[in-house]
């Protein structure tokens, strides 16, 4: 890596899946040297993943790669649930507050392609045919082995792994770690294909009956991903996570050059997050099927396009003609996670950390997530010297948003797909309703789109009280601001939040009056009595707030920068008219002036006021980032792997 520290030992990241990749996004961003390794000798040309959520969307713009995707994906801007040919609800995002009110469908082996090709700007390869053989670590790192597909073996030091090699992980079965949970009753059947049909292609189709569950997703062009659980084939329930069997069903065989591949009885050999890229050593014997032993006369081949249009005219009841299958698969799935995500300088990420079902889109979108809530926590760890208590945080944040995902992810599988009984019952008649109450609506929105995932019970957040604006621990909004002062000097313009910050470092905005070029004002309400306290206002009144001088401003940021230098880029914004976001108040509340502490994944550290929240954020900071005592622990048995 060009801009790295070179006498900083790497960050190993085994697997290059959605996962993987993100991870070393954040990390090289952050100048943190990277070794990601995978197994398979090319990526998959296929995919199992296919929507992106708002949420990630957000995520991509601050790492300045959004347009490549926006320009390759697909909106789709509503959800409709149907049961037994009534539809039951419709699921409209363009009220979503972000700039990306919908679903984008993309392959994921496109988003994979696009976070390969912007990892290369920022000088890190994936080293493809590397299996990570064995591994033992301890207080001062890891020491790791890898092997390459000639049988030429290296011995590595790295400070820190990341485990993203998916669902079947060796590392994580190494470790000793429980992947608990429960098999799926049924397999799912997924499909590429041409679909000829009246309805919108900005709007996803969901179906329950008795015949069982289908999906239908826009690709763009007419093309669609269709879902469907698939009745007589179960998972495996000795498989720890989930298997895949893949292969093209070519109906015009000189348009796909890789079309006529499919797999027996096993896993493909480029799958992304499955045993291919687990790490488990070249020469090392399976310990377990990739397919139960009942499913192997049947995974010798892929769905045809018979099986897809069968599936379609039992459970969906609407006209359309299916062509030109392009893709088929079966995806055998678990549900199960882990109960811890670090093992003293192992973490677990992604498929690796947990496996469910595919209802609201949820895997590769926690993977991505949990990848840049780790990033930026290594970032600072080893650039920073930040204590490593930090990275305890990861767990304590991303594990009880990933048992609620496979918590809410079944139930709503039982719900979709149960003929009879109370979930029947509370599919047909309770769900309509709620449906249509606004604020369940709204909140199934957020929900969805995963804008709601906040971490305001992590020790990580510092909340104090302002006039509206997102809490400590909730997403940091986009704004239109004008900037009045920022890293590079006092320059003024006029920008987005979004624009502003950089996911290298932490973010302090400090939201001033529109008159305060010049001064800073105190937020005393307009309108309260002399000697009332800050923000006792009338209610509906605004604040008109009282002057002080610009120089204790200029003593907050400096005492700041001093606390973290390297770590935090500082603005001072205040309200702009104009088009191009919404307003500071807002996105932001009407307290000024106070200030918002912005992590380097987009999430609001600390707030308050800055006349009397200063001495609260420098202490919170030192006990979180500055540099401390590092804990010590005895180095552990080699661990060989297969």
């Amino acid at each position: 890596m060009a801009a790295a520290f070179f006498d900083m030992p790497p960050v190993l990241i085994v697997g290059a899946g959605p996962t993987g990749l993100a991870a070393a996004l954040s990390l090289a961003r952050a100048r943190i040297p990277v070794r990601l390794i995978d197994k398979a000798t090319q990526p998959d040309p296929h995919s199992r993943a296919i929507g992106i959520q708002a949420r990630t969307l957000e995520l991509l713009e601050q790492h300045r790669l959004i347009e490549p995707f926006l320009e390759r994906g697909h909106r789709a801007r509503a959800a409709n649930l149907y049961s037994n040919d009534q539809r039951l609800a419709r699921l409209d995002f363009d009220p979503l507050q972000t700039r990306y009110p919908y679903l984008l469908f993309l392959d994921q082996s496109v988003t994979e392609r696009l976070l390969t090709e912007h990892l290369a700007t920022l000088g890190v390869e994936i080293e493809r045919g590397v299996t990570l053989a064995m591994f033992s670590q301890g207080s001062a790192g890891i020491n790791a082995t890898l092997e390459r597909s000639n049988g030429h073996t290296e011995t590595l030091h790295p400070s820190f792994m990341i485990a993203a090699d998916g669902a079947q992980s060796t590392i994580r079965e190494r470790l000793g770690l429980s992947f608990a949970g429960k098999s799926a009753e049924q397999t799912y059947l997924l499909a590429d294909l041409q679909a000829d049909m009246d309805w919108p292609d900005d709007e996803f189709h969901i179906f329950a009956s008795g015949d069982g569950l289908a999906g239908l997703f826009p690709l763009g062009k007419g093309r669609y991903r269709l879902i469907a659980d698939h009745a007589g084939r179960s998972a495996d329930a000795h498989e720890p996570g989930y298997s895949y069997t893949q292969g093209s069903v070519p109906q015009h065989p000189d348009r796909n050059p890789m079309s006529g591949v499919s797999t027996f009885g096993q896993t493909p050999p480029h799958a992304r997050d499955t045993a291919a890229q687990s790490g488990r050593a070249a020469t090392a014997p399976s310990d377990r099927p990739a397919t139960a032993p009942r499913d192997r006369c049947a995974a010798a081949r892929a769905p045809t396009l018979d099986e897809c249009r069968q599936i379609v005219a039992k459970r969906v009841h609407h006209p359309m003609t299916l062509t030109d299958l392009q893709w088929s698969g079966y995806l055998h799935l678990h549900r199960r996670m882990v109960e811890q995500l670090r093992v003293n300088r192992i973490f677990l990420a992604g498929d690796a950390a947990h496996v469910h079902s595919p209802a609201g889109a949820q895997g590769m979108n926690a993977g991505i997530q949990e990848a840049l809530n780790l990033g930026w926590k290594l970032a600072c760890v080893l650039r920073h010297g930040a204590p490593q208590r930090l990275l305890d945080t990861y767990h304590l944040e991303r594990h009880p948003i990933e048992r609620e995902v496979l918590r809410q992810s079944s139930f709503l599988t039982h719900v979709a797909e149960a003929d009879h009984g109370p979930l029947k019952l509370l599919r047909e008649r309770v769900m309509p309703v709620l449906a249509s109450l606004g604020p369940l609506r709204d909140a199934a929105r957020l929900r969805v789109s995963e804008l709601a995932i906040q971490y305001r019970r992590s020790p990580l957040t510092l909340e104090r009280v302002l006039d509206g604006g997102p809490r400590a621990g909730e997403r940091a909004p986009d704004a239109l601001v004008h900037v009045i002062d920022g890293p590079l000097g006092r320059a003024p313009g006029t920008g987005c939040i979004f624009d502003l910050h950089d996911p290298a470092y932490f973010s302090l905005f400090i939201l001033v009056p529109p008159d305060a070029a010049d001064d800073v004002l105190h937020d005393v309400p307009h309108g309260a009595p002399q000697g009332a306290p800050q923000g006792a206002a009338s209610p509906g009144v605004l604040h008109k707030p009282a002057r002080v001088a610009t120089a204790d401003l200029d003593r907050f940021t400096a005492e700041v920068g001093a606390l973290l230098p390297d770590a935090v880029r500082i603005w001072r914004v205040t309200d702009a008219s104009g088009e191009g976001g919404p307003s500071l108040a807002e996105s932001y509340g009407r307290t000024r002036p106070s200030f918002y502490f912005v992590r380097p994944d987009g999430y609001v550290c600390v707030r308050g006021r800055a006349a009397s929240d200063l001495n609260g954020l420098l202490r919170h900071c030192e006990a979180w980032l500055v540099k401390g005592q590092q804990e010590e622990s005895p180095p552990l048995p080699p661990l060989p792997l297969g």
